[in-house]
């Protein structure tokens, strides 16, 4: 019998309180299938070690969060991120995913330049699209919401990260969508349609938008239904374009994180049952 969740991943950071362990276990409770993990808890438990411990409860590991930051101008700089970027490739292939979720960059300490910016990461993903192909890993641009364009990711739109990632192999590079991100875009519904047709659409990811927004802006991601997005027409959204992978629920929020892991992630598949899937 249907339980709702059989898409449902549940994003490390969500429940950020919760070591690898500790979610293992609460996934394997409640029946969550999937989980996306983050490098810096994977990196601190050991990559191999988490690998095994999730592989042996029997979870998908649906992404790994996150490579990108590739805007910079100085080579030793440039040089560093892309050393970053080839770990980060083996650490997705160490732990069975084939999706490494992108975050661009902003722009760098006194430069204006958004376009050269988008051409440094394509420069980069030059470098790691073929890297990842080779081990069965591919890598999804996350476009973020412009506020996050000067400090944090200069691709603001699916279009733009579409434009980058059709430079390349579909098995090298596509997108996320990601509806924290996009849902103001008007253009949106018919870039995902485009995406879908190149099979480009590598990961689909949930967040509300939820106001006022926090100091800071980053941890403003709101719990499911509590917010201004249709989740149901951004799935549908999706599914039209012909994707039917994992649906990954990625929230940063500090209220949130002050709760019991476990009462979160169980009241996260909740709200993914009742705002998504019925």
């Amino acid at each position: 019998m249907s339980t709702g969740l059989e898409r449902f991943s549940i994003n490390q950071m969500t429940v950020k309180q919760l070591s690898l362990p500790e979610l293992v276990d609460n996934c394997l409770e409640l029946g969550v299938p999937g989980v996306g993990l983050w490098r810096e808890p994977v990196r601190a438990y050991g990559v191999e070690a988490a690998a095994k411990l999730v592989r042996d409860a029997g979870l998908t590991v649906t992404t790994l969060c996150r490579g990108g930051f590739l805007t910079a101008i100085d080579p030793v700089e440039r040089a560093e991120a892309l050393g970053d970027n080839h770990a980060a490739i083996d650490e997705a292939a160490a732990l069975g995913t084939d999706t490494l979720v992108l975050v661009s960059g902003g722009l760098p300490a006194g430069s204006k330049d958004l376009r050269g910016a988008r051409e440094r990461i394509a420069d980069a993903l030059a470098v790691l699209g073929p890297y990842a192909a080779e081990r069965g890993v591919r890598l999804a641009i996350e476009p973020l919401h412009p506020m996050y364009a000067a400090d944090r990711c200069v691709v603001s739109t699916l279009a733009q990260a579409l434009d980058l990632a059709e430079r390349f192999p579909a098995d090298q590079v596509g997108v996320t969508v990601d509806t924290y991100h996009i849902w103001w875009d008007d253009t949106a519904p018919e870039q995902i349609a485009r995406a879908g047709t190149g099979g480009r659409i590598h990961t689909f990811q949930l967040a509300d938008w939820t106001t006022p927004l926090p100091e800071g802006v980053l941890n403003g991601r709101g719990q499911i239904g509590d917010g201004s997005i249709d989740m149901r027409e951004w799935k549908r959204y999706v599914e039209a374009a012909g994707y039917t992978g994992a649906i990954e629920v990625e929230l940063f929020n500090d209220e949130l994180w002050a709760r019991d892991g476990r009462e979160v992630l169980a009241e996260t598949a909740d709200r993914f049952v009742a705002h998504v899937i019925q």
